[in-house]
């Protein structure tokens, strides 16, 4: 037709076959139209020939997954257009703001939905912890709890040491400063305060050593370094190769390779809150929100203590009927989440050593940390083979799969209290325990641990008794540390009514009973001046052994005052226990753990108070009314 018309064609202007010229001009005869036509005929039976090989092909090339996808977008879509009709049907007597509202009001159930599942309480403790406040609140039901704790707090308060004779507490400075020997008098005085004298050897642990002349040397020592400090190794270099030095000898006592290394912490809970702070790190930059911590539901309250200030959550494992860690159960909680796996060195409540060797293949196998805590015995463990009483398992880094161990000096490496060690097999896990502030105005900040300034004195307190007490020192005082132990747990087992729990390796045997109340016991040895460790979830005593208890004839009066007080138990074993141990007991069966948090804050808020308070007789740790 443009032909006709005389218009110009698509053809290209001199291209093949004259098209550009024919476009250009009408057809002049009929035969030319003739001929034209049946060309335009051909061309299109062509384009079309080829677009339908070319379909073929596509076709052809199409994988029958594709068409299946395409079959089911086709039914998704049918699906979507009538839940779209019925919806629509639905909602046709519906103003707009209902449905506004209702919408944001779902938006928000969900996200609050979320935000309660996610949480780092599983949903159980969550439910609980709702439950408990809501009836803490109800009228009737919570004035009536709120006076039982009020009770419980003032009972609690009531064992605690308190100014004889109703001294005053300071609340201000002195307007004269007082001279050396009025404060000097002053401080014993206060020192007339401890009812309790560990010198006795009749305190579990707490004092580890207490000998004379290491306490002679330390009183030396930190008079020498009472002003240094390790944040200032410009000014202080002595003070931290002291700390280099505490570092690498005990890496060197846990067989750590050649890039063994750490940091020197306040103590054992710092210690193993830089160890979970590392693997906090780590879990971050996979991208974990909530890691979890993996931990023997006896390891130490310090895990639970860095998972509450570092927003990890604790997962507690069961142990075994030995009181180890049940390693099928620690096996089936591993989880994308796990941040670090925990064993114990030994543990606190029972003493018993976590199977760590099962425990680090696993560690390997899913490729998690694993700590060690050894805060309370490792400065014995190291050296039980050499003292004759070797362990039938290894703990440290022999260990595959064992990244970090926590040791306190200031226990049975018998140094200045405020020392400790957090050790790692690799430098790479301590740069997550680093703070680094480039930005701040006053300079290039860091600092290793928790803590800015630190006491030099303790530090060289600590370098000092290594060094004094050598390993020859160390070996004799577990020899006698160890053969007390065992000494005191064979006679325990002979004592009827009472047992031993689990398998004691090292320095603490824990205690219990199936026949009476076992604060009654603690009561009972209370009296005659003893103060244990009172133990509960299983309920329980137990006695940590130091070098004070090594002492002639320690180890037999205690043996002695037990069976005395388990004789004299059995006299009534069903009798209502009183003083602190009916407050254990009692805190054992409340459902709220919430209300033993609000006496513990009471217990601690006295400890703090400079209120007038009166005098009390009893000891914290329970004593019979």
């Amino acid at each position: 037709r443009k032909a006709r018309r005389g218009e110009r064609g698509p053809g290209r202007r001199g291209g093949g076959g004259g098209g550009g010229e024919w476009a250009a001009r009408p057809l002049s005869s009929q035969a030319e139209a003739t001929s034209f036509f049946p060309l335009l005929r051909r061309h299109r039976r062509r384009f079309r020939a080829a677009a339908a090989a070319d379909s073929r092909r596509r076709a052809a090339s199409s994988p029958p997954a594709m068409d299946a996808l395409i079959s089911y977008k086709e039914i998704f879509l049918q699906y979507l257009n009538k839940a779209r009709s019925l919806v629509n049907e639905k909602g046709a007597g519906i103003e707009p703001f209902q449905l506004i509202a209702s919408s944001i009001a779902a938006t928000l159930l969900v996200v609050w939905l979320y935000m309660f599942v996610t949480q780092l309480d599983d949903i159980k403790s969550q439910a609980k912890k709702r439950f408990f406040r809501f009836v803490r609140k109800l009228p009737i039901i919570g004035t009536l709890v709120q006076k039982q704790i009020k009770k419980a707090m003032n009972d609690v308060i009531s064992f605690l040491p308190t100014m004889d004779g109703g001294r005053p507490y300071v609340r201000m400075l002195p307007a004269k400063g007082l001279s050396q020997p009025e404060l000097l008098q002053q401080l014993q005085e206060y020192k007339s305060l401890e009812k309790i004298s560990w010198k006795d050897g009749k305190v579990s642990g707490t004092v580890y050593s207490g000998e004379e002349k290491l306490t002679k040397l330390l009183v030396k020592v930190y008079e020498e370094f009472a002003w240094s400090n390790p944040l200032h190794p410009d000014v202080f270099p002595d003070v931290s190769k002291m700390e280099a030095e505490v570092i690498k000898m005990t890496a060197t006592l846990f067989h750590g390779g050649p890039n063994a290394c750490g940091t020197m912490t306040s103590g054992g809970t710092e210690s193993i809150l830089m160890a979970c702070k590392v693997y906090r790190e780590m879990a971050h930059e996979k991208g974990i929100k909530y890691p979890e911590i993996l931990a023997p539901v006896s390891a130490h309250a310090a895990f639970h203590k860095a998972a509450h200030y570092f927003g990890m959550k604790m997962v507690y494992i069961p142990l075994t009927k030995d009181m180890q860690v049940d390693v099928k159960e620690m096996k089936r909680a591993i989880s994308k989440n796990t941040a670090v796996l925990v064993c114990s060195a030994p543990q606190y409540p029972h003493g018993v050593i976590d199977p760590i060797e099962e425990v680090a293949e696993l560690a390997v196998k899913y490729k998690v940390p694993l700590h060690v805590d050894a805060c309370l015995g490792g400065f014995l463990i190291v050296f039980m083979e050499k003292a004759g009483f070797p362990l039938k398992h290894r703990f440290d880094f022999r260990v595959k799969g064992v990244t970090s161990i926590s040791a306190d000096t200031h226990k049975y490496g018998y140094a200045p209290k405020g020392s400790s060690v957090i050790l790692y097999s690799e430098k790479e896990y301590r740069h997550y325990q680093f703070f680094v502030s480039p930005d701040w105005q006053g300079g290039i900040y860091v600092s290793p641990a928790m803590a800015g300034s630190r006491p030099g004195g303790i530090i060289a307190g600590c370098w000092a008794t290594m060094m004094y007490m050598g390993e020859d020192g160390y070996v004799e005082a577990t020899r006698k540390i160890i053969s007390t132990a065992r000494f005191i747990e064979s006679e325990l087992r002979k004592i009827d009514n009472i047992f031993v729990s689990g398998k004691p390796e090292v320095s603490v045997i824990a205690l219990g009973s199936d026949t009476f109340d076992i604060f009654q016991l603690v009561n009972m040895l209370s009296s005659k001046g003893w103060n244990l460790n009172v133990l509960q979830c299983p309920a329980g005593l137990h006695i940590c052994v130091t070098l004070l208890h090594t002492k002639p004839g320690v180890a037999e009066q205690l043996l002695k005052d037990i069976r005395e007080s388990v004789s004299e138990v059995m006299k009534d074993p069903k009798a209502k226990t009183s003083g602190m141990g009916a407050i254990y007991g009692m805190a054992q069966t409340i459902p709220d753990r919430s209300i033993i948090a609000d006496i513990s804050h009471g217990y601690l808020d006295a400890l703090y108070s400079t209120e007038p308070t009166t005098s009390s007789n009893h000891i914290l740790n329970g004593s019979p009314q």
